[in-house]
């Protein structure tokens, strides 16, 4: 028996028509964004972040101290290689963190300084942080495109399939 290996541009749903012979079946297809990270509306140490409609994060506000911002936990969705790329908001920083079962962190977080890096064993969840990187923070408007996909090459940025996940303080 063959494989079958389906890649799409635009994540949602769809349909594959099968046919062999006289049998054709439709079979029901998820196409799933290849942007790995699960974020949402946040709000804590004086940043708050809404979802913007094409699921960036809009980001607004002043940080109440240098390496405090917003942070969110979600299921690691992937083992491997990861790479981490987006756009940054001048005096505001994002890392992800791979976290234990216990909440511990495993290995060195991931940055845009350090991009590349495999998923340590053990990993069951990852913390993405936006924080302020200013010894004395300064106002912020802005949209983030924070991505986080399989491989070694980044690619254009992609709304993330989770963009409700309640975030917080930091």
């Amino acid at each position: 028996m063959g494989a079958l290996s389906i890649t799409g541009i635009k994540p949602g749903s769809t349909s594959l028509k099968l046919t062999a012979g006289t049998i054709t079946k439709t079979v029901p297809i998820t196409v799933l964004s290849r942007n790995l990270l699960s974020y949402g509306p946040a709000e804590g140490n004086g940043l708050t972040a809404t979802v913007n409609t094409d699921g960036s994060l809009h980001v607004t506000g002043t940080a109440t101290g240098q390496w405090r911002g917003l942070s969110w936990t979600f299921p690691c969705p992937v083992q491997g290689t990861v790479k981490l790329s987006g756009t940054s908001i001048a005096g505001l920083s994002f890392n992800i963190k791979c976290l234990d079962a216990k909440g511990q962190q495993l290995g060195d977080q991931m940055n845009l300084g350090n991009s590349v890096m495999a998923i340590p064993a053990g990993t069951v969840s990852l913390f993405l942080n936006v924080i302020s990187s200013e010894a004395t923070p300064t106002a912020k408007v802005g949209d983030l495109r924070i991505q986080l996909e399989s491989g070694t090459t980044a690619h254009d940025w992609m709304r993330p399939d989770n963009t409700s996940l309640r975030g917080g303080g930091l």
